[in-house]
């Protein structure tokens, strides 16, 4: 089964709610063995210190309360929970569903890649991928068997430069009806969709995302994308198998997903 057949209904799935402290989704059909899991970032905002404190003593490692610790921001500190909770979760619920196994996510640990081009991608000590985005009040983690690129970004006006950036890349007279609703598709959710494939490959914003050209967008909300040379220098499989990705809008966020 393609990613065109599995990705239909995809926006419903996925429920964004600020008022809500988590939700556990595993997305259908089955056959796809995606978990995802949304933290409200806005929620963990309206806790009082000794709530936070309790949250952090319950769900972090050793280890991630340290890390914890260094983060001087409280906004920051907020949004590193968030993302911990949801993936934390999100692995856990997944092992529950797939493998039969039974594991808190208070036991579970969070790692970033330490150096090099993929620095910052987030790995956990299970046989699993993991993808993490944040945006504004959400924290949002995507748990699979292979590479998983996700983002989310708020529905707002992109900068000008950077959207007219964005538009070069379009033609609303092309051939192709999937391109001419590529023209079509608000810039941020076209910003959404590089970031998704950047972080496929681990990389974010460490490589260009000029170097991903997107070609078109269908009806069933599959985007396509073509790699440029300086990706294809970290990542040479992309010239032969390249993922394809899905995006769309839900509950006034752009969301995109990248998957094998």
């Amino acid at each position: 089964m393609g990613l065109a057949d599995r990705v239909v209904g995809l926006a419903d799935q996925v429920v964004l709610d600020a008022a809500r402290p988590l939700r556990v989704t595993h997305l259908r059909p089955a056959s796809r063995r995606l978990t995802l899991a949304v933290v409200s970032v806005g929620w963990l905002r309206g806790r009082s210190p000794q709530a936070l404190a309790a949250l952090r003593a319950r769900y972090l490692t050793s280890f991630e309360t340290e890390r914890a610790a260094a983060l001087r921001a409280p906004r920051r500190r907020q949004e590193w929970l968030a993302g911990r909770l949801a993936l934390k979760h999100a692995v856990s619920a997944h092992g529950a569903r797939h493998w039969g196994l039974v594991r808190e996510p208070g036991a579970i640990e969070v790692h970033t890649v330490a150096g090099g081009i993929q620095a910052g991608r987030p790995v956990v000590d299970a046989p699993v991928e993991v993808g993490l985005t944040h945006s504004g009040d959400f924290a949002l983690a995507v748990c699979g068997p292979h590479a998983i690129g996700v983002d989310l970004e708020h529905d707002r006006p992109m900068p000008p430069t950077l959207a007219r950036l964005l538009d070069l890349e379009c033609d609303p007279r092309a051939p192709s009806p999937d391109a001419r609703r590529l023209a079509a598709m608000p810039p941020t959710l076209r910003w959404t969709c590089k970031e998704a494939v950047l972080k496929y490959y681990g990389f974010g914003l460490r490589v260009d995302a000029g170097e991903v050209a997107l070609t078109g967008w269908l009806p069933d909300g599959r985007f396509v994308w073509r790699p440029g040379g300086g990706l294809l220098r970290h990542a040479p499989a992309a010239e032969t198998r390249r993922p394809t990705g899905w995006a769309g809008a839900v509950h006034g966020h752009y969301l995109a997903l990248v998957e094998r």
